[in-house]
C-alpha cells in the first residue's frame, strides 16, 4: 500500500493544490480542516507523515504537533505563513521534522515530503547500534537506555532519531553543526540553531531516561556522544 499523507489545512484551495500534487506522485492523501479532526484521523488512520498548517481552527498546529509527539514519532512537516526564525524554532522545539513557509511552490512541498519520508524510512545493513548505555534499533527506529536493572524506551522524532543514530555510528567523533545539517537535514536553508534545538531535545530526553552528560555540547565546535563511563 502506498504512503498516506495527512494534510492538515483549513484553506480549501491550498489543500486542493497540495493534495493534487501529492496524489500525482502516487501518495495517498487525507485532509483535515481543523486540529481536532487532524488528531482523530491521526489516531484512526496512523498516517506515514503529517503536513500540518500552524494556523488552523479548534486546536492550532503547535497543539496538534505536541499531541502527535505524545503518541509517537510520526514525521511532521509544519507549514507556516510567518517567515520568522522564532516561529520555525518553536515548531522544531516541540518536535517538528521540517517546516515550509507560505507562499510555497507545490513541487517543493512534494520534495520535502519525500525527503522526510526517505529519512524516516531509511534502512541500514547494521540492525542495532550500541553506544554506552544506548541501544539504537535502526530497523524499528527505536532507542532505549540500558541500566543495571532497567530498560527505558526514549521517544524521539524522526529527525532526532536520525541525528542520534548518525552520531552513534562514529561515537568518538565531534560533529559540527554543519556536519549534522549536511547528513541529517540536507534540504532547504536550515539554520545552525535548528541543530541546537534538536540537540537540546535529545539531551533533555536522554537526561529524563537517566543518561546525564552522555550527549555533550562542545563550545564553539558542535556535539559528541560521551562513551566514557
Amino acid at each position: 500500500m502506498s504512503v498516506l499523507v495527512l494534510v492538515v489545512e483549513d484553506e480549501p484551495d491550498v489543500a486542493r493544490i497540495i493534495t493534487g500534487y501529492l496524489d500525482r506522485e502516487g501518495l495517498r492523501t487525507v485532509r483535515a480542516e481543523n486540529g481536532q479532526i487532524a488528531l482523530d484521523l491521526h489516531h484512526q488512520l496512523q498516517p506515514d507523515i503529517v503536513l500540518l498548517d500552524v494556523k488552523i481552527p479548534k486546536l492550532d498546529g503547535y497543539e496538534v504537533l505536541a499531541a502527535i509527539r505524545r503518541r509517537g514519532d510520526t514525521p511532521v512537516i509544519m507549514v507556516t505563513a510567518l517567515d520568522e526564525d522564532l516561529d520555525k524554532l518553536q515548531a522544531l522545539r516541540i518536535g517538528a521534522d521540517d517546516y515550509i513557509v507560505k507562499p510555497f511552490n507545490p513541487l517543493e512541498v512534494v520534495a520535502r515530503v519525500k525527503a522526510v519520508l526517505r529519512r524516516a524510512m531509511g534502512r541500514s545493513d547494521i540492525a542495532v547500534l550500541r553506544v554506552g548505555p544506548l541501544e539504537i534499533d535502526l530497523t524499528a527506529h527505536a532507542v532505549a537506555v540500558e541500566g543495571d536493572d532497567s530498560r527505558v524506551r526514549i521517544d524521539l522524532t524522526a529527525t532526532e532519531f536520525r541525528i542520534l543514530s548518525h552520531m552513534a555510528r562514529q561515537p568518538t567523533r565531534v560533529f559540527s553543526r554543519a556536519d549534522l545539517i549536511d547528513a541529517c537535514l540536507p534540504e532547504g536553508n536550515t539554520l545552525e540553531r535548528t541543530i541546537d534545538t534538536h540537540a537540546s531535545n535529545i539531551r533533555r530526553k536522554l537526561h529524563a531516561a537517566g543518561t546525564d552528560d552522555f550527549f555533550e555540547s562542545i563550545r564553539g565546535v558542535g556535539y559528541r556522544l560521551s562513551t566514557i563511563p
